[in-house]
């Protein structure tokens, strides 16, 4: 992020009408720099854009207020339905993300310019049904339906 006397702000690169919005995150995403990032990112949600890209490859520093700002980001584009995309997340928020156990609630793209993309989905299949399953519901060793109810 780019540093300011009052505080730490990302550089906006592109921000049309209705279109995706790619902002690169430079230096610390941290508690310094959360309370800016947090108003400065729910401005641009406010403008309506149909993706939100986050470009984190020159963050150089992640804790949980810049994760907590990452979460609320997405959670508050989740509501406006617009999308929200990491890409190329540096080291230190790939290690926080990862050691957080948050990399699986996030689109994570591994560079920049494959972040813009339409994302790919498989179309679905019949799901075959295992073996020894009951009514569709798949079979369980009695070990962790044991467990799964509480009864040992």
């Amino acid at each position: 992020m780019t540093a300011h006397a009052d505080g730490c702000l990302p550089v906006v690169r592109s921000v049309p009408p209705g279109g995706r919005t790619i902002i690169s995150l430079r230096g610390g995403l941290d508690f310094a720099a959360a309370p800016a990032l947090r108003v400065h990112l729910i401005d641009v949600l406010r403008r309506s854009t149909d993706l939100l890209i986050l470009d984190l490859s020159h963050v150089t520093s992640c804790d949980a207020a810049g994760l907590a700002v990452l979460i609320g980001t997405q959670r508050r584009a989740g509501l406006l339905s617009i999308a929200v995309r990491l890409a190329a997340p540096s080291l230190p928020v790939s290690k926080a993300l990862g050691a957080t156990g948050l990399k699986r609630n996030f689109t994570i793209c591994s560079d920049l310019p494959g972040a813009p993309a339409p994302e790919r989905h498989e179309p679905a299949g019949p799901t075959p049904i295992p073996a020894g399953a009951v009514g569709g519901a798949p079979a369980r060793p009695l070990g962790l339906l044991a467990a799964a109810v509480g009864v040992t």
